[in-house]
């Protein structure tokens, strides 16, 4: 487990400074970077992780969805981690993806606690449905061999019943749920199940789209993908919802992130590429996405360029 101040962590600390970080900031996720041939770029990743950190995230999650796990091999996946928690350096926490099955992710959490990672993400797993038992079979697995604290991640196959939760709640470890299928009345219920104390995070692919309704039942933070490429909107909105400030929150719903998601909803994969090509726009040197995603269309960039302008101006910003 990493180390602040020159003290090794408990779990109770990374959920407090967890907790802390998710009331202060949203979290984020940065882009892994590759050169133009699909080999890893160590410094234009560091750069740009560098430059995320900076702007006072809640946490940082390298090598997650948006990061490309699913395209990094393991020597990679280190030096992605590495880089994250040497550029954080204790002032935010550090919590990478692992996934696939449990063994394979169990060999990744072991390179991200080498790596000092404060808390590990768990993916969905690769492929195959499962039922409730092994859902939890899963993590009891995973939890079992990693120091480091656990989040869980019910996204695509992956969605846990209220007694489920309970009973991943109870594996030590296990310290928050992230949310992607935006089942308000499914969270809800895994809300009220939870122990006191538990984290919970929104998790839609633009999370902010949804940031008020989640507030509803109990889950204010979010991560946010617009963060790797502007975090001046992402900031901006964040301190709008925070204050109350309904007027700026409509605005920049309405004329940035619901044209935003459109847009990202035209193509499978967008998700990731889209927020990788508004990263180039802005300077930082992420490169192409690796394959099976690929990068927008011309027309699609042309619109994005746009888009992205226009909203950097709604926050007094400049491309």
């Amino acid at each position: 487990m990493a180390q602040v101040n020159g003290e090794t962590e408990t779990t109770e600390t990374v959920v407090r400074r967890l907790r802390d970080g998710m009331a202060g900031g949203v979290l984020s996720f940065p882009l892994t970077s590759f050169h133009d041939d699909g080999s890893l770029d160590p410094d234009g990743f560091r750069t740009h992780v560098a430059a995320r950190i900076a702007t006072a995230p809640g946490a940082v999650f390298p090598a997650c969805g948006t990061g490309e796990f699913f395209s990094l091999d393991e020597d990679e996946y280190r030096t992605v981690v590495t880089i994250a928690v040497e550029e954080a350096a204790g002032r935010v926490p550090v919590v990478a993806g692992v996934g696939y099955g449990w063994a394979q992710a169990a060999r990744f959490a072991r390179i991200a606690e080498e790596a000092g990672a404060d808390a590990l993400l768990v993916l969905p797993h690769y492929l195959v449905a499962a039922p409730q038992d092994g859902l939890v079979a899963q993590l009891e697995q995973l939890a079992a061999r990693t120091r480091l604290p656990l989040i869980a991640y019910q996204r695509g196959q992956v969605a846990f019943t209220a007694s489920s939760l309970k009973r991943i709640a109870a594996i030590p470890g296990v310290i928050g749920l992230k949310d992607g299928h935006s089942d308000l009345d499914r969270l809800q219920r895994l809300t009220l199940a939870a122990p006191e104390g538990f984290l919970f995070f929104n998790g839609a692919s633009t999370a902010e789209i949804q940031a008020r309704a989640y507030a509803t039942v109990g889950v204010p933070a979010y991560s946010s993908a617009v963060h790797a490429f502007a975090p001046e909107i992402a900031n901006a909105f964040f301190t709008a919802l925070t204050d109350g400030d309904d007027k700026t929150v409509e605005r920049l719903l309405r004329d940035f992130y619901v044209p935003f998601v459109e847009l990202r909803d035209r193509v499978p994969g967008y998700a990731v590429s889209l927020v990788k090509a508004a990263a180039r726009l802005r300077g930082q040197p992420v490169g192409p996405v690796r394959a099976p995603l690929t990068d927008p269309s011309a027309a699609d960039l042309a619109e994005l360029t746009t888009l992205l302008a226009t909203g950097l101006d709604l926050v007094g910003a400049a491309l």
